[in-house]
């Protein structure tokens, strides 16, 4: 017979409750998740919300596509069950930064509405905040930063988001940006104004 895993665990909780490192920081920890195509502006908008979040004197981490797959989910690849796992692995990494008071930005193509509402509980409703950034496919194709797009056409890179996978939109996200009318300043403006009614960000 095959033993569980998860047999014989027991987890510990801190004597720390998280109530008080709120308090200690000054803030609550949620979690705002990027969702969107590549090319969408995700990187862009999640660096410049950290920057203005630090600046403004919160504790806040970005946990980015790229470097989360070269480092925690370095053995992961991008079938569908690579995928559902890659989110699920920084969700619980979100959640244990929120646990410890800090802001996350995790900002993901995440394409599965399926795999986004698994995030959302894992991290739990009223910490996940999801974000989309609603940019037209030919504009993502048009700025295509890492020629991604043109590789995908050519057949280079198979299994491409947007090209030839399915990417399911958020039906109602709690913030809708459309990257390609706004500026980063008005994503940026309109994020703060979400963690602000959010109760995120101490007055």
């Amino acid at each position: 017979m095959r033993m569980s895993k998860t047999q014989n665990l027991t987890g510990h909780a801190s004597k720390i409750q998280i109530r008080e490192r709120e308090q200690r920081l000054g803030q609550r920890g949620v979690t705002v998740w990027f969702t969107g195509l590549s090319a969408s502006g995700k990187s862009t908008i999640a660096g410049a919300l950290e920057r203005r979040l630090f600046d403004d004197g919160h504790l806040v981490y970005w946990l980015d596509g790229d470097n989360v797959r070269t480092g925690l989910n370095a053995d992961l690849g991008f079938s569908a069950e690579d995928r559902t796992e890659n989110i699920r692995r920084i969700a619980a990494a979100a959640r244990l930064f929120n646990d410890a008071g800090l802001l996350v930005i995790a900002a993901f193509i995440s394409p599965s509405s399926v795999d986004r509402v698994n995030a959302c509980k894992v991290i739990g409703d009223d910490r996940f905040h999801e974000v989309y950034l609603d940019a037209p496919l030919e504009v993502c194709e048009a700025r295509d930063p890492k020629g991604l797009y043109r590789k995908a056409r050519q057949g280079i890179i198979p299994e491409f988001t947007g090209v030839s996978a399915p990417y399911e939109a958020p039906v109602a996200p709690a913030l809708r940006l459309n990257t390609a009318t706004k500026s980063i300043n008005e994503c940026v403006e309109a994020l703060i104004s979400l963690l602000t009614d959010a109760g995120a960000l101490a007055p």
